[in-house]
């Protein structure tokens, strides 16, 4: 017997070296790719966009001291201080934010990876207060929140709607106004573009700017949004039909952090796959204990081939899900592996232990640890607690079937004794 368990445990080790290899080989199909299809999307659909407030200044002539060396008629230097005007910009106060955007989420497939790209529709409605007591020549600057996407319907308009003469330079649009003293400038920016993965305002000009009366709506046509680190919480949440609403409302805030979105992103069958690989000789461990415990009970004497085979159409099964995950939908490709890697142990087993043994002892045991542990990985966070209680349940089950047997077997005497 005990020859028989060292032979089933080379059978395992061999079985775990080829899921170690088609593990390895998944990452790096999922690595190499990565880098190469992420530049790609955002190729396609634009990278993560990151708007940030506008900003406006202006241009005033300042005396500024240099020291300069000089030397006298006979060649002493001597330190003098000189004074120089320069241009020096000064950054006028915005005193007002009505913004709004709506995020269209579309998950796109590419290989092994899926990307949430989403169609971006903004609209800004900013105040800048010349505080000055003067007049001022203002340069206004809305920067743009990426470079390479394509903007769809660009505009800047006045307060009364009218098209102002903007030029788009070096990632933003510039403009200039001339205001008078205390004179405010109300200006309107619009948009539509395309983005990937998260999309966040800063609301804050400069570091540690003071930002007032600020008010900022996103919605989403999904759930699921989350919140990136380090971002500003929202003032209210809620739904808006099949989507997502969140508001920002502040009289008066002191800080530079911005307000990050994080798309709601589906699961990647090729990290799924890897992991799942991964994990599949602990599921076959599993197998191996309790059918092998089961099949002795009723005299069943498996050739160390037939568990080698067995455990191939173990390894079948993560094979074809792995190059079966980027055709079809995940759900699709996890039902056909598992009904193919079930149907050739079932169909083998058959001939050796006969038709009730295969389909009840092994096909069930197949389906809970093949298949049962599988899906656990789809439950972020629980797939530990998952397989932990399985595995005190199969020990509960084992600890009874083997102790009515040995009850079973053993003389009342020899148990009493």
């Amino acid at each position: 017997m005990i020859r028989r368990y060292v032979v089933l445990g080379v059978v395992w080790v061999g079985c775990t070296a080829a899921w170690m290899l088609l593990g390895a080989t998944l990452l790096v199909r999922s690595g190499e790719t990565s880098s190469a299809l992420v530049n790609e999307v955002h190729q396609l659909w634009g990278p993560p966009l990151d708007q940030a407030a506008p900003s406006a200044q202006y241009t005033e002539q300042r005396p500024r001291e240099e020291r300069r060396t000089v030397y006298d008629a006979s060649g002493r230097p001597h330190e003098t201080t000189v004074q120089k005007m320069e241009d020096v910009s000064i950054p006028l106060p915005l005193v007002s934010t009505r913004a709004r955007v709506s995020l269209a989420l579309e998950h796109r497939q590419t290989g092994l990876l899926w990307f949430p790209t989403y169609a971006a529709d903004f609209e800004g409605r900013y105040v800048v207060l010349n505080d000055t007591p003067v007049t001022r020549a203002v340069t206004v600057s809305f920067p743009l929140p990426a470079r390479g996407p394509i903007y769809d319907g660009f505009e800047v308009l006045d307060e009364k709607g009218q098209a102002l003469g903007a030029e788009v330079d070096g990632g933003s649009a510039h403009w200039m106004v001339s205001l008078g003293p205390s004179t405010r400038h109300t200006f309107q920016v619009r948009y539509r573009t395309r983005g990937t993965s998260s999309w966040s305002y800063r609301p804050a000009a400069t570091g540690g700017s003071v930002i007032r009366d600020f008010a900022l709506e996103i919605r989403s046509t999904a759930r699921g949004i989350d919140f990136s680190p380090g971002s500003i919480s929202p003032s209210s949440v809620g739904a808006d039909g099949a989507g997502w609403r969140g508001t920002w409302e502040f009289r008066t805030l002191v800080g530079s952090a911005p307000i990050s979105l994080e798309l709601p992103q589906k699961t990647n069958p090729g990290p799924l796959a890897a992991r799942i690989t991964f994990f599949a000789p602990v599921a076959l461990l599993f197998y191996f204990f309790v059918v092998g415990l089961l099949a002795e009970g009723r005299g069943h004497r498996l050739h160390p081939l037939s568990w080698f085979l067995i455990g191939c159409a173990f390894f079948a099964d993560h094979l074809l899900f792995a190059y079966l995950a980027d055709h079809v939908p995940l759900w699709l490709a996890l039902a056909l592996s598992s009904a193919v890697s079930i149907l050739l142990a079932v169909t083998y087993a058959q001939w050796l232990v006969g038709w009730r043994f295969a389909l009840r002892e092994m096909g069930l045991a197949q389906l809970v640890y093949l298949v049962g542990f599988s899906l656990t990985f789809l439950l972020k966070g629980f797939t530990g607690l998952s397989i932990t209680v399985g595995a005190i349940l199969t020990l509960f089950m084992m600890m009874q079937v083997t102790g009515r047997r040995l009850r079973a077997d053993v003389p009342r005497a020899e148990l009493v004794a």
